[in-house]
Parts: C-alpha cells; structure tokens; sequence
C-alpha cells in the first residue's frame, strides 16, 4: 500500500467560501455623508453604519469592520485545535 505524501491545500475550501462571504457581505454601499460637525459616515451592506470618530477615520474602521468580519467567519469554520491567538471557547482549543 503506498503512503499518500500530498500535503494537505493551504486554504480549505470551507475557509476559503467563509472569507469569500465575509468579503461579499460587508461592503460600503452609496456615499460617504459629511456632516457640519465633521462626522462621516457610510452604510456598510450588513445593515452597519460605519463612522470616523475623534482617533479614527472613516477609512480605519472600514477596514477593522472588513477584517473584524473575516475574523469572524474564518473562526466559525476553523478546525477544533488549531492554535489560536485570541482565547476561544473550551470545544475549540488545541487539544
């Protein structure tokens, strides 16, 4: 019997289609809107308004929110046991 050596793709195709959604659902729709105040904000597809605020602009939280919602959906379909950087529930640790 011969010993399969192909190693495993770099992305599964389930993380791959989570990321892929995430970044389907969570785009910037219409205009930024300027207020006289100097407030911005535009509507993110997800139902979000995304803001700047008096230490980030409208640009930094596009891209946290873009990034908080691959986080998300990647971690959904990650594997139970693979290390992880922020704590998780007990189900999804190393073992």
């Amino acid at each position: 019997m011969e010993e399969s050596t192909a190693s495993p793709p770099a992305v599964s195709a389930t993380m791959h289609r989570a990321k892929t959604r995430a970044r389907a659902s969570h785009v910037t729709v219409g205009q930024a809107r300027h207020h006289p105040d100097g407030s911005a904000e535009i509507d993110c597809s997800c139902g979000m308004v995304l803001t700047n605020g008096p230490q980030w602009s409208l640009d930094e939280h596009i891209r946290l929110h873009r990034a908080e919602a691959r986080y998300l959906a990647v971690s959904e379909v990650a594997p139970a046991g693979m290390p992880r950087l922020i704590p998780v529930g007990a189900d999804r640790r190393p073992r």
